[in-house]
């Protein structure tokens, strides 16, 4: 596991050497730093590297969050990237669906869960 950015409301982490996992309340005011570390951490990737999306631990759903999401597709389709999975927490998949933004993630699974474990 390795930290990417630690705010007071929100963490970035890599986990399993693959996975950028979002934990805490990620809004407006985190938005832009979460985009921002998880872009550069996708940059330095090789291509055809294999990543996957945890933000199961969010616990506010926005259109912040959704921001951020879509900027680390492009990201990824920018640098050649595989994206393997999304994993979304409730709230997030029912903001997916109701924006009907999940056609634009071309992971192989989108999934809904509760986080596996509190990492705060």
């Amino acid at each position: 596991m390795s930290l990417l950015l630690e705010r007071e409301d929100a963490t970035l982490e890599i986990v399993d050497d693959s996975v950028l996992t979002i934990c805490g309340e990620a809004d407006f005011d985190s938005a832009g730093p979460l985009a921002q570390a998880g872009r550069h951490w996708l940059a330095e990737q090789p291509a055809q590297t294999e990543v996957s999306f945890d933000l199961t631990g969010v616990q506010i759903a926005s259109s912040a969050v959704l921001s951020v999401l879509l900027v680390w597709v492009r990201s990824v389709q920018r640098h050649s990237l595989r994206l393997n999975r999304v994993s979304l927490s409730p709230a997030l998949q029912r903001l997916m669906d109701i924006t009907e933004l999940a056609p634009l993630l071309p992971a192989v699974e989108t999934t809904c869960a509760e986080p596996a474990r509190d990492r705060r």
